[in-house]
């Protein structure tokens, strides 16, 4: 099972990642801010991620990691 990593202090939110995610289940947060004010990516069904990575490839802050 692949895991994403999203490195919060980093992302800025811009949503890049969740536009090519395939499975849709990468969401910019509503609620949660990191530390420089952003609402920051997580990932809201971890069950569901296929390990493509173009989440981590579209990421332009390189925020996010994928294992598999």
């Amino acid at each position: 099972m692949a895991k994403i990593v999203i490195e919060k202090n980093t992302c800025k939110g811009c949503g890049l990642c969740a536009n090519s995610c395939p499975k849709e289940i990468v969401k910019v947060s509503k609620t949660v801010l990191n530390n420089k004010g952003y609402f920051v990516a997580e990932c809201i069904d971890e069950s569901k991620c296929i390990g493509c990575s173009m989440c981590a490839i579209m990421c332009p802050d390189c925020a996010i990691e994928v294992y598999k």
